[in-house]
Order: C-alpha cells, then structure tokens, then sequence
C-alpha cells in the first residue's frame, strides 16, 4: 500500500503536496547494497583479515610438501625397481645377447645411469629492477623477466638435436614422455615443483650441444630478451659427470571417455 504522504489529502495546499522522489529511493538503494558489500565481506573474512596472502601461504607450502613427498616416492621406487632388476638376473635363461640388447633398451630408456661429457644450461630470470639495457626496444613488462615453458623446451629440444645421450633437469632425468611445464614462476616436472633458476644437463658430444644450442632460433630469440632485459643464461662444459637413471613410473595415462 502506498504512503498516503505521497499523495495530496483533502484541503491541503499545493505546498504541501509532496511529490514522489526518484533520488531518495536510489540513496536508500546504495545504502542497502553498501550494506549487503559489507556483510558479505565479513562473512567472507570471517574475523581475519582478507588483505592477506595467508591462504596462499597455505597453498603454497602444500604444494612443495608434496613435491618433497613425491622426490621420496622417486627415490624409493628406484630402490625397488633395482632390487626387482637385481633378482630378475638370477638364472633368468636369457643368453648374452638377449642380455645385451635388454641393457642397450634400458639405456635409450632412460632408466639406466649415463656417464660422460656433458654441457650444463642454466636459466634464471631477469632482476624485477631491470630495464632496457639497448636503444630502441619498450620497457620490459612483467612477462619480459620471467622464465617461460618455451624457453625451457628449446633449450631441452635442442640438446636433443645435438646428440645428447641423455638429459637431466634439475635433479630428474629425462625420458620420452617426460613433459617440461610451467606454471607461471614454476616449474612442474614429473609431480614435483621446481623454481629458477633452472639447470639443464645432457650427456654428448660438448662441441655439438653447443652448436646446436646455436642453430636454434627459439634460443635466438630468448638472447634477445638476454642482451636487453638480463634474462639469465649460463653454458658450461662439465668434466665427466654422471647422470641418474630415472626413477618415476613409466606406465603411461591417458584420457578416456566419459560414459
């Protein structure tokens, strides 16, 4: 029912008519949504405060428990897979050659050491401070100092290029299905997390990793961003050095069909 202040009652004069007022509903609109702002922001706090990173905190080191839960887990299960590998020489009835070609399969695998030369890559971002250090190029945006998946896996692919024998980043060694992935400063490889500055090592040939780590014009253009911006990039050769075998799981996972 409307409010009969609205409305002009009998013998009453035109200046006391009041007439209906669109701005002071829309001045009570704002105050109840002003109001339902707050109420939703101290349900949503709880009693804490929200402007802090505390949740994230809590993310955070939930994610690296179980990454250091899942380098555990690797190291366990190389443990065992040598134990199983060491019971299965005894009396298995193969001959030389069946043992030969199984050690050359394990080796292209992977899942073997490898001993040699290597070249060591290592990758880091660029100082959060840095500007363009050449004429002519824009002030790096925050993407301009980080390191990205691209970047990793040129590098990656192009020491396979050059004839690495085998590769390791940072403490894991590489097989073929092995995914090199970031996540925005972070890199996750085979459950585990990782952050800059990245190192990359292959077992080959020092003279032709290095010029296939040239040739690559993926790694052509991360110099680029290196001579302007401070990206880091740092190439050793490495006296002898031995890589590990791998020690995840090799079954492979793959989507299905949802029935």
């Amino acid at each position: 029912m409307s409010n009969s202040a609205d409305f002009p009652q009998p013998g009453s004069s035109p200046d006391r008519i009041r007439r209906f007022r669109p701005v002071r509903v829309l001045t009570v609109a704002v105050f109840a949504l002003a109001g339902l702002i707050f109420f939703t922001s101290f349900d949503t706090a709880k009693g804490t405060n929200i402007r802090t990173d505390a949740s994230l905190l809590k993310l955070s080191d939930l994610v690296q428990e179980r990454s250091h839960k899942n380098g555990q887990l690797d190291e366990s299960n190389g443990s065992l897979r040598n134990d199983v590998e060491a019971l299965a020489e005894r009396d298995n009835g193969s001959t030389k050659a069946e043992e030969a070609r199984l050690a050359a399969l394990e080796k292209n695998a992977g899942t073997q050491k490898l001993k040699g030369k290597a070249l060591t890559v290592t990758l880091d971002d660029a100082p959060p401070n840095a500007t363009a250090k050449l004429p002519g190029y824009p002030e790096p945006q925050p993407d301009y100092l980080v390191i990205h998946q691209q970047d990793l896996q040129a590098v990656v692919n192009a020491l396979w290029q050059g004839g690495a024998e085998g590769i390791k980043v940072m403490d894991q060694r590489l097989i073929s299905t092995s995914a090199v992935r970031c996540v925005g400063n972070t890199l996750i490889l085979q459950g585990r997390v990782y952050s800059p500055p990245y190192k990359i090592q292959a077992v080959g040939d020092p003279d032709k990793l290095q010029k296939a780590l040239s040739a690559s014009s993926a790694i052509q253009n991360y110099m680029v961003y290196v001579n302007v911006y401070g990206l880091g990039w740092k190439v050793d050769e490495d006296e002898t050095v031995t890589l590990p075998g791998y020690s995840g799981t090799v079954d492979l996972h793959y989507a299905k069909p949802v029935e």
